[in-house]
C-alpha cells in the first residue's frame, strides 16, 4: 500500500540488530572484555592525570552514575601499579607512628620509617621497657647496691645524730630536756632532774618563769639552727643517693640506648626521641627500681592498668599510626562514608570521673592517610554534603599535610580535650567522582577548584554504534557473565541487548554506556532462563526481563490509560474539532519513564491581548513552557501581519491538568490549534502531535519521542484501533525511534501510522487534510488553504477592531 508522504516507513521505526553478526555459539567463546568500550575522551584524561606528578594534578571523574567511572579509575590505577612492578620500580611507601611528646604531651611528633619497619620499632620500644626495668631491678637490688646505699645512708644519719646529741647536750646544760613531738621538737624545763610539770612551772613567780622562758628562747634558736643542719645533712645524702642512683641508671640504660641510637640515627626525630626518654627513665628511676609495677595507692592496681588514669609508661608506647608492612603496592582507597572522621582521622577518648582523657596512643588514621603514596577515590557528592569535610580536604591537598583536627572544634564547639597531633605529610593522587552539573557549579563557585583539580575526565552516557563496539559489547556480556555467574548469552540474546541499549538513550547510531544497569538486565535475564531451564541467556529471556521490569513499575502508567478508557480524563481518538489537539507529554518518576496525551484547547477571539496562557496566568506553567508560547506571538507575527495588525486575543489551555507544566514540545501543538480555531477547520483527533516550534514555523526535535508515541498507541489500543490513528513527530526525530516491537507491528498492518514533519504548515495539512497553501508574489494566499482562511480571519478581525475603536471614539465626542 502506498504511504502517505509524511508517513514513516516500518524500516525507521527501529534498529534491528542482526544476530547473525556475532560469530559464535554463546558469549563464553569470546576472551571476556575488563576494558571500558568508547570512552576514549575519559580513559586518557585519567590515564594523563594519574601520570602526571605535578602538584595539583588531581582528577574530577565527571559523568552519569552507571557508567562504569569508579571501575574505570580502579582499573586503570591496578594497571599503573602492575606496570610499575614489571618495571621493577619501588613504591618509597613508609610506615608512620606518634610517639609521645615529653614537653607538650597533648601534641604527638609523627615519625616516618621504611616500609615494614614501624611493628618492629614500636616491638623494640617495647621490648626495651621490659629490659630496663630487668635491668635497673637486677642493678637495685644488688648487695653492691644495698651496702653502697646504706653507707651512705648511716653516715647521713651519723652526722645528724651528732647535731641532735649536741643539742640535747645543751639544753640539759641549761636546765631543759629536748623531746620530739608529732608537733615538733619541744624544750620542756627540769626540776630534780625530771621535767617540769605544768602546775610547778604555774606556781613560780614571774621572776622565774620569765628567766625560764628566755632561756628557752635561745635555746629554741639554737635549735632551729641544728635542726636546719641536720636538714640540710638529710638534703645531701638524698641528692648523694639520687646522684647515685642515677649514676648507676644512666651506666645501666646507657648500654641498652647505644643500639637504638646507632641504628635510628639517620632518622633525627627518633634520636631526639631515646634523648627524651632516656631523660624520663633516669628523672622517675623509682618506677623501674622493682622487678614488679609500682601499685595505685587508690586502686589497689599497677599503675598502668588504671582505666583513664595516665599511665607512667605511656612514653614507651609507640602508635603505629599507618601501617603498610604487608602493602605490595600504592595504596588504594575507596571511601564510601567521608565523614570528618572517617576521611582525616579520630581523636579517641576514654571516660575518667565525668570528664574525658586522650593520648598519642588513640590516634586513628583516616582514609587521606592511609591513602598516602597512593590514591584515594571519593564520592563528590558525599565530600561536599559532609560537613566540614570539603573545606579540610582542600587545605589537606594545597599544604600537602593530613592535619587531624577535632570536630568539636570545626563546628565551634568546646572539645574535652584539645589533642593537637603533629599533621603528616603526605603525597595522594585525589580522584572525585561526580557528575558534570556539580563539576560546573564548583568550576564556577569555587575559586580554590581549578588549582586542586586541574584534571576533568568525562564520562559519556553514550557510545557510537560501530561494528566494533557491538563486538565490544558482546566481549564485555561475556566478562559480565562470568562476574555475575550467569548463564552466557547466544547471538539473539546479545542483540536484543544492545537493540535496548539503543533505545536507552533513544537514538539508532548509539549505544548506552551505562554498563550498571546492562548488569541489572543480565542477572533478571538470567533468571527467566533458569526458570525456563534454558542452556543460554536469548533474545526471548531477555525481552521478558524488560517487560517484567516494566510491569512492576509501571502502575501509575495503567491506572492513567485506565482512566482515559473510562472517560474520567477526556480524550479523544476519532473524529476531528475545531481548536482542539492531542498533544504528548512525557512522565519521569525515577524508576520509569512514560508518555500520556493531554488535551490542548485554544480559543481566539476580538482583542489585542495576543497569546494567552492559561497554565502561566495559573503559575501552572515553568519558564521554558512559557517561552515556548511566547515564541507562537512571534510566529504569527511574522506570517500574518506583514500587512495589517496583530488584532488577536487567544487563550492556550491544557485540559484536565491539575500540575505544573514545563518543557515547549507541545508549542507547535499549540500553534496548531489556534490555527484550527482561527480558520474553522477541525483537526483530527486520531493524531496526535508532539515537537517544538521557532519563531520561523520550524518544527524543532523534542525529548521521550518513543514514550509520547508508544503512550498514545495504548490508549487507542484500549480504546480500540481503527487503522487511522497515529502520531505526527519532527523529522529530526527520526534517528531516535527504537518503538516497542507490538507498535511496530501495528504500524505494518496498517493499524497505526507515524508521521513527520519539518514546518507548521506541513503539519497543518496532516491534522486537517487541507492544503496549508504557500505565500503568493502578491502577499496573498491561494483560496481555501488554511493559510487563506487563517490571513482572512485575521485581516477581518483587524477590521472590526478598527470600526469598534474608530465608533468608540467617536461617541466619545
Amino acid at each position: 500500500m502506498k504511504l502517505n508522504k509524511y508517513e514513516v516507513p516500518v524500516s525507521k521505526l527501529r534498529w534491528k540488530c542482526d544476530p547473525k553478526l556475532f560469530q559464535f555459539e554463546c558469549t563464553k567463546d569470546l576472551a571476556p572484555l575488563r576494558e571500558f568500550i568508547g570512552q576514549e575522551r575519559a580513559t586518557r584524561a585519567v590515564e594523563f592525570g594519574l601520570n602526571m606528578v605535578n602538584s595539583g594534578y588531581n582528577i574530577f571523574v565527571a559523568g552519569l552514575t552507571g557508567t562504569g567511572k569508579t571501575s574505570m579509575v580502579k582499573a586503570y590505577i591496578e594497571k599503573r601499579i602492575k606496570e610499575k612492578k614489571a618495571r621493577g620500580e619501588t613504591f618509597n611507601l613508609e610506615d608512620w607512628c606518634y610517639l609521645y611528646n615529653f614537653k607538650e604531651p597533648d601534641n604527638p611528633r609523627i615519625v616516618s620509617l621504611p616500609q615494614g619497619k614501624g611493628k618492629a620499632f614500636r616491638d623494640e620500644i617495647t621490648d626495651l621497657l621490659g629490659k630496663v626495668r630487668q635491668e635497673l631491678g637486677r642493678a637495685f637490688s644488688s648487695e653492691e647496691y644495698k651496702k653502697q646505699r646504706q653507707k651512705m645512708v648511716e653516715e647521713g644519719q651519723a652526722e645528724q645524730q651528732k647535731f641532735f646529741e649536741q643539742i640535747a647536750s645543751e639544753s640539759r646544760r641549761q636546765g631543759f630536756v629536748l623531746q620530739i613531738t608529732p608537733a615538733g621538737p619541744t624544750l620542756i624545763p627540769m626540776k630534780e632532774n625530771r621535767p617540769m610539770e605544768e602546775n610547778e612551772y604555774l606556781a613560780l613567780d614571774e621572776k622565774a618563769r620569765k628567766k625560764i622562758d628566755d632561756k628557752q628562747t635561745k635555746l629554741r634558736k639554737k635549735l632551729r639552727v641544728s635542726f636546719e643542719a641536720a636538714s640540710d645533712v638529710q638534703r645531701k645524702t638524698m641528692e648523694q643517693l639520687q646522684k647515685a642512683d642515677k649514676s648507676i641508671g644512666d651506666y645501666t640504660v646507657s648500654r641498652l640506648f647505644g643500639s637504638l641510637f646507632d641504628r635510628y640515627s639517620p632518622w633525627p626525630k627518633l634520636s631526639q626521641y631515646f634523648t627524651d626518654l632516656k631523660a624520663y627513665i633516669l628523672d622517675n628511676l623509682e618506677l623501674f627500681k622493682g622487678a614488679e609495677e609500682p601499685v595505685n595507692p587508690l586502686f589497689g592496681v599497677p599503675v598502668s592498668q588504671v582505666m583513664g588514669g595516665r599511665n607512667p609508661f605511656l612514653p614507651f608506647q609507640v602508635n603505629v599510626f599507618v601501617d603498610n608492612s604487608e602493602a605490595k603496592g600504592s595504596p588504594v582507597i575507596v571511601e564510601s562514608n567521608p565523614n570528618f572522621g572517617n576521611m582525616f582521622g579520630k581523636i579517641e577518648r576514654r571516660f575518667l570521673f565525668g570528664g574525658y582523657l586522650s593520648d598519642h596512643t588513640m590516634l586513628k588514621p583516616g582514609a587521606l592517610s592511609l591513602a598516602n603514596g597512593g590514591y584515594l577515590l571519593l564520592s563528590a557528592n558525599d565530600v561536599l554534603t559532609n560537613p566540614g569535610v570539603w573545606p579540610a580536604l582542600k587545605r589537606a591537598i594545597k599544604n600537602k599535610e593530613a592535619r587531624m583536627e577535632d570536630p568539636f572544634e570545626q563546628f565551634g564547639l568546646i572539645a574535652p580535650q584539645g589533642m593537637r597531633p603533629e599533621p603528616m605529610p603526605i603525597e595522594v593522587k585525589v580522584i572525585l567522582i561526580g557528575d558534570a552539573l556539580l563539576y560546573q557549579l564548583l568550576a564556577t563557585y569555587d575559586e580554590d577548584f581549578w588549582e586542586i583539580f586541574k584534571v576533568k575526565a568525562d564520562f559519556d552516557f553514550e557510545i557510537e554504534r560501530t561494528r566494533k563496539n557491538m563486538l565490544g559489547y558482546a566481549a564485555f556480556l561475556s566478562g559480565c557473565c562470568e562476574e555475575c555467574k550467569a548463564r552466557h548469552f547466544d547471538p539473539s540474546g546479545v542483540a536484543k541487548i544492545i537493540e535496548y541499549s539503543a533505545r536507552m538513550v533513544a537514538d539508532q547510531e548509539r549505544l548506552s554506556s551505562r554498563f550498571a544497569q546492562i548488569k541489572e538486565w543480565i542477572e533478571e535475564a538470567n533468571y527467566w532462563a533458569n526458570r525456563d531451564k534454558a542452556k543460554y541467556i536469548s533474545a526471548s529471556h531477555v525481552q521478558k526481563a524488560i517487560d517484567e521490569r516494566l510491569f512492576r513499575h509501571n502502575l501509575l502508567d495503567e491506572r492513567i490509560r485506565d482512566m482515559i478508557n473510562r472517560g474520567i480524563i477526556m480524550i479523544d481518538v476519532e473524529d476531528a474539532i475545531v481548536g482542539q489537539v492531542n498533544g504528548l507529554s512525557v512522565y519521569t518518576l525515577g524508576d520509569i519513564t512514560f508518555g500520556k496525551p493531554s488535551r490542548i484547547t485554544s480559543k481566539t477571539f476580538l482583542g489585542r491581548g495576543g497569546v494567552i496562557n492559561i497554565e502561566r496566568e495559573s503559575q501552572l506553567s515553568g519558564p521554558i513552557h512559557n517561552k515556548g508560547v511566547m515564541i507562537l506571538s512571534g510566529y504569527l507575527g511574522w506570517k500574518y501581519a506583514q500587512d495589517k495588525p496583530l488584532s488577536l486575543s487567544a487563550s492556550l489551555c491544557f485540559e484536565q491538568s491539575y500540575e505544573g507544566v514545563e518543557g515547549d514540545s507541545a508549542s507547535s501543538t499549540e500553534l496548531y490549534a489556534i490555527l484550527s480555531s482561527l480558520s474553522g477547520l477541525p483537526i483530527k483527533q486520531n493524531i496526535a502531535v508532539t515537537g517544538s516550534v521557532n519563531q520561523k514555523g520550524e518544527v524543532q526535535p523534542i525529548g521521550g519521542v518513543n514514550q509520547k508515541i508508544e503512550g498514545f498507541f495504548k490508549v487507542c489500543q484500549a480504546k480500540g484501533l481503527t487503522g487511522d490513528q497515529g502520531v505526527l513527530i519532527p523529522y529530526q526525530n527520526l534517528r531516535n525511534l527504537m518503538l516497542h516491537e507490538e507498535v511496530v507491528a501495528a504500524v505494518r498492518q496498517r493499524q497505526f501510522h507515524i508521521y513527520t514533519a519539518t514546518t507548521i504548515d506541513e503539519g497543518i495539512e496532516i491534522l486537517t487534510g487541507v492544503p496549508a497553501g504557500e505565500r503568493q508574489a502578491d502577499g496573498t494566499y491561494p483560496d481555501a488553504t488554511v493559510n487563506y482562511l487563517v490571513d482572512k480571519q485575521l485581516r477581518e478581525m483587524a477590521e472590526r477592531l478598527k470600526g469598534f475603536y474608530a465608533e468608540e471614539k467617536k461617541d466619545t465626542k
